[in-house]
């Protein structure tokens, strides 16, 4: 029964020793960010974006300009007027900052909510792109390159589906 135990225990040791872990699943990654401002239709996409962050941050910096010229206004006047006068207009000074601070968080929700639905919008375009040349070349697995340590260069497929991505929107 002694030598049964070592025997069955001698066993064990040498069948879980000598499993290997085979993946015969392709796994690859690709630089997402590189892809988006790359290909034709990403960079069409941050051109859009950037366009309106532009426009809102000229709106913005106009509203301010005149908001401190005001302030320096009603400064210059502090003197001249009465106390009365005064706190009525640093009164409708303020009332106009929060007004701007309103339309300014209005305006940067806007502004995400737009850069959201466009993104959204090339992933749906670019994501059947990449499914199908994932089915053609047998690739099981395709990860975003950040989340990659290390990795074969060849395993690297941010070049071939920046060309098959603009390839297909041609």
């Amino acid at each position: 029964m002694k030598y049964f135990k070592v025997f069955i225990s001698i066993f064990i040791i040498f069948f879980f020793n000598n499993i290997s872990a085979y993946s015969y699943d392709k796994v690859a990654f690709v630089d997402i960010d590189y892809l988006i401002q790359n290909s034709v239709i990403g960079k069409n996409v941050l051109m859009k974006i950037e366009k309106l962050n532009l426009k809102n941050i000229e709106k913005l910096k106009k509203r301010e300009k005149i908001l401190k010229d005001l302030e320096n206004e009603i400064k210059n006047k502090q003197n001249i007027i009465s106390k009365d006068e005064f706190n009525n207009e640093v009164n409708l000074l303020k009332n106009k900052i929060n007004e701007f601070k309103i339309e300014k968080n209005k305006m940067v929700s806007e502004f995400n909510t737009f850069k959201d639905k466009e993104l959204n919008s090339l992933f749906k375009k670019i994501n059947p792109i990449i499914q199908n040349y994932m089915d053609k070349n047998s690739i099981e697995i395709l990860l975003d390159r950040k989340n990659v340590f290390i990795g074969s260069i060849n395993s690297d497929l941010t070049k071939i589906l920046i060309n098959e991505i603009n390839k297909d929107n041609n």
